[in-house]
């Protein structure tokens, strides 16, 4: 019996794929699959050979055609009240719950289900499906895949990411920079607080100067009002320092990002940060020889921007009937297929950010069925 997409998608969240765990069974679901089709993908993987993108090319080979990208890791259900089991799919009312439904399995499934009419289809022109790690915690695993296709003869013509836009076309989304701030003071016993120096409050001289920064991007940086936040942003999510309560610490350290429109592109906001942080430190260098206040940049990925008239938007609105187009606020892996392979890239997928990330995470049927039409209107116009 042929599977249907909600088929796939059961089958699709029963692997728990969280960023921190191995992806492996469910790829290799995905390929013995592809396999009993003839179809022949090949793997890149991580260091340690836990995970693995997919790549995979229905049709001709030798001439170019359209790349189907999506993610195959899911964000972690730690501390959030499922009423349900999140690895599991259940459905009522219309909607599917399960961990990925939105984000961004749905499309996948979609995919998936679409595989036996691409085969039958004899396409003029082929349809490439590339599946990645790694992309929840900053787009890690695709770089592996794209280094392969860098090399390839011949490359895909567009490039539609599955991400959840409600299958409306989404044509740019902001960069984002992933950074450590790491200050260092000098121990001391509280009650004598003074002749020691406290990294946490260093820490917090820096988290000052990053919301002026943010308050100067807001009042006179670059904007695009087609974005819900039409500025760049800075946001401090994560912070860790101090061992006792009767110990001024040593060492504080926290995690923040800058997500930021394509005017304004991060490394001057940088520069910013280094010279407040420099700043910081020459202040106490005198008396703390130790001190120390050290930005890092961890991760980054490039903003998307596609124009609206670009070829792939065009021929993605013919697919979806839709007459606009839209940018999300969230990232995706379109910046770096498009800057390091010059594919020109539309996100369009199934289902609502809205609902992706949170508990009880859930997709639309109709949702999925209008990422069907878009499979099959897509088959349709490959085979001619």
């Amino acid at each position: 019996m042929t599977k249907t997409t909600i088929d796939f998608l059961a089958d699709l969240i029963a692997f728990p794929t969280v960023s921190r765990d191995s992806n492996m069974d469910l790829i290799r679901y995905i390929q013995t699959y592809l396999e009993s089709f003839g179809i022949v993908s090949s793997l890149t993987f991580n260091d340690e050979m836990t995970k693995a993108n997919l790549h995979a090319i229905i049709g001709p080979a030798d001439v170019p055609g359209v790349m189907l990208s999506g993610h195959t890791d899911v964000v972690p259900i730690d501390g959030q009240d499922w009423s349900r089991d999140a690895f599991t799919l259940t459905e009522k009312d219309g909607l599917l719950y399960g961990r990925g439904s939105a984000d961004m399995k749905g499309f996948i499934a979609s995919v998936l289900a679409a595989v036996p009419a691409m085969v039958a289809a004899e396409l003029k022109r082929p349809i490439h499906l590339a599946f990645s790690y790694d992309e929840e915690i900053g787009c890690i695993g695709v770089r592996r895949m794209i280094d392969v296709l860098a090399d390839a003869p011949v490359k895909p013509t567009f490039c539609i990411i599955g991400e959840p836009t409600e299958m409306q076309p989404a044509i740019a989304h902001k960069g984002k920079t992933g950074m450590n701030c790491i200050c260092t003071g000098v121990e001391s016993h509280s009650a004598l607080a003074p002749f020691g120096l406290n990294a946490i409050y260093l820490a917090s001289e820096m988290i000052t100067e990053i919301r002026k920064i943010q308050d100067g991007i807001i009042a006179t940086g670059a904007r695009d009002n087609d974005y819900s936040v039409p500025y760049s942003t800075l946001h401090v999510g994560i912070i860790d320092g101090g061992t006792a309560l009767n110990i001024v610490p040593n060492e504080c350290r926290f995690k923040f990002e800058i997500r930021n429109v394509k005017a304004e592109p991060p490394r001057p906001i940088v520069q910013k940060l280094k010279s407040a942080a420099q700043v910081i430190t020459d202040k106490y260098k005198a008396d703390f020889a130790d001190a120390n206040v050290e930005i890092e940049t961890f991760n980054e990925y490039p903003a998307l921007n596609t124009e609206p008239e670009d070829e792939v938007v065009l021929f993605v609105k013919s697919l979806t009937g839709a007459n606009g187009h839209t940018k999300v606020s969230f990232g995706t892996e379109g910046g770096l297929f498009q800057e390091r392979l010059g594919l020109p890239t539309v996100v369009c997928g199934p289902g609502s950010m809205s609902q992706g990330h949170k508990p009880d995470e859930f997709i639309a049927v109709s949702e999925l069925e209008k990422c069907d039409i878009f499979m099959e209107r897509l088959v349709e116009r490959l085979a001619n």
